[in-house]
């Protein structure tokens, strides 16, 4: 179990691209039998939710951990103006609560203005 809690610890709360508009997934991350957190992933590569999260679950299968993707949306990223804007939702996972994952951006970039809207795809 510590081993477990030691690798969840090490999972990044939030990596998502640096510049750009993209999916991204909110994903519940848990430790066998233990604590959990959720994560947020957004990358442009991802042409659907689903390769997200896949790519994610194989990840953490790896380190012994489980997750759900509790679902998704899409984040317009634009450091030129410190701002990221949530919104959208996943066709497959349904729409993210955009308001836990606003709150994450918060904490990894501070100095950023974060908004989101339930609006748009």
């Amino acid at each position: 179990a510590m081993a477990a809690a030691e690798a969840l610890a090490g999972v990044a709360d939030v990596d998502i691209d640096g510049d750009g508009v993209f999916k991204y997934v909110l994903v519940r991350v848990r430790a066998a039998g233990g604590p959990a957190k959720d994560v947020v992933r957004g990358h442009g590569w991802a042409e659907y939710h689903a390769d997200l999260y896949e790519r994610m679950a194989e990840e953490l299968a790896r380190q012994g951990l489980d997750c759900e993707c509790l679902g998704g949306g899409r984040l317009a990223h634009r450091p030129e103006e410190r701002r990221i804007h949530v919104y959208g939702y996943s066709v497959g996972f349904g729409r993210a609560d955009h308001s836990v994952t606003t709150e994450k951006l918060k904490a990894e970039y501070p100095d950023y203005e974060i908004t989101w809207a339930d609006e748009g795809y």
